[in-house]
């Protein structure tokens, strides 16, 4: 079987790349030809290790050029990046002659089923149906998310398969006959358990409007007046960086609070942590919230859509408190600092639950998916 993915590039430690790279090294070792093109890799070395059996494509389209200009400007250049694209996407897969290609929900959502290069094709989707909207943009730009929403119903249903990450999210799109649930899975890191002893609280994402962090630094605010012995560690990178750290700096918590850059051994991290805390606006499938529970680490998150109410259980693997509500996201996380009891029993929970995400579970549903689709030629 061949394989094709495409996405913008593999180079970011997002979430969506580890997720595509977990996936590809496992369909490799099942004999499957994997092959990832991608637009704007700009030769640059994937985040998170690749096997060499891979075959990547770049297509030099490089849309993230547009991403400084203003509205008219990028209105006016992406035709022509569209066009490009479109062009040697298709001379490419043509050339390949792959039994399926999945997009990721990039720039080639669009026009990707045009393309008769005979195979299936899939789009998966690693954030949620709410996502543009949940931007809070203002004037012209709230009124060209509210229209790229529109369209995404309609473009969707023009796949083979629709492969949403979470039961609450499929919802939301309606009953359309193409749409299936396939969650993340987890990291397969063996079986490594925190203590849950440190006085270390862990975050995890990318510096930015969606990941909240600036609400979680409020919170800790109040996490400090009760115990400022504990540390918070927000692990990432992003645009948002000088904000949070003048943030962190104007609530007198320089002491405690670390804004520490993206690592490749993030499991060190999580072992070394007693606790992890998503303040995000919205989400995907969280792969922090997996890899928390893989290790045994209970969690306190906001209940955005969507994701985390597929993966926590209130009030037995963590905590999850009404979106936006910054007090109740610092009292469920001093809850769990003060009682090491239960911080214990809902981290050993949240181990047994992450089974439900392993790799072998997860990566039999897409190869169940595929051969369906193949029957269907």
């Amino acid at each position: 079987m061949k394989v094709v993915y495409c996405i913008a590039g593999t180079y970011n430690s997002g979430g969506m790349e580890r997720v595509l790279v977990n996936k590809a090294n496992y369909l490799t070792e099942q004999g499957c030809e994997v092959i990832i093109i991608t637009t704007d890799q700009k030769n640059r070395e994937p985040f998170f290790a690749l096997s060499p059996q891979i075959r990547c494509y770049d297509l030099d389209i490089n849309y993230a050029e547009n991403n400084d200009k203003g509205f008219v400007d990028k209105v006016l250049h992406y035709p022509f990046k569209q066009r490009k694209h479109k062009k040697s996407l298709t001379n490419l897969l043509n050339v390949l002659q792959a039994d399926i290609v999945i997009s990721m929900f990039c720039n080639d959502v669009s026009f990707i089923t045009k393309i008769k290069d005979g195979s299936k094709k899939i789009l998966e989707i690693h954030f949620s149906k709410f996502k543009r909207m949940q931007y809070g943009r203002k004037g012209m730009w709230k009124l060209a998310d509210w229209w790229r929403s529109k369209m995404d119903e309609k473009t969707v249903k023009k796949f083979d398969r629709f492969v949403v990450l979470t039961h609450e999210d499929k919802g939301y799109w309606g009953n359309l006959l193409n749409i299936e649930v396939i969650e993340n899975a987890k990291n397969e890191w063996g079986n490594h358990t925190a203590a849950l002893e440190n006085k270390n609280v862990i975050a995890i994402g990318r510096y930015d409007y969606q990941k909240g962090f600036d609400r979680l630094i409020k919170a800790w605010r109040l996490v400090y007046d009760r115990f400022p012995d504990w540390k918070l560690k927000i692990i990432g990178d992003g645009e948002l960086r000088n904000e949070l750290e003048t943030l962190v700096v104007n609530s007198h918590l320089d002491d405690v609070v670390e804004l520490k850059k993206k690592t490749s051994d993030i499991l060190s991290e999580y072992l070394e942590s007693s606790l992890l805390v998503m303040s995000s606006r919205y989400e995907g499938l969280p792969m922090v919230l997996l890899e928390a529970m893989s290790v045994g680490l209970p969690m306190v998150s906001f209940d955005c859509k969507c994701g985390p109410r597929d993966v926590m259980m209130n009030g037995e693997n963590g905590f999850l408190v009404p979106e936006g509500n910054i007090p109740a996201l610092a009292e469920k996380i001093t809850q769990l600092i003060e009682d090491p009891n239960l911080r214990k029993k809902m981290g050993r929970r949240a181990k047994i639950n992450s089974e439900r995400f392993s790799e072998s579970v997860i990566m039999d549903k897409w190869i169940k998916l595929f051969n369906n689709l193949l029957g269907e030629k």
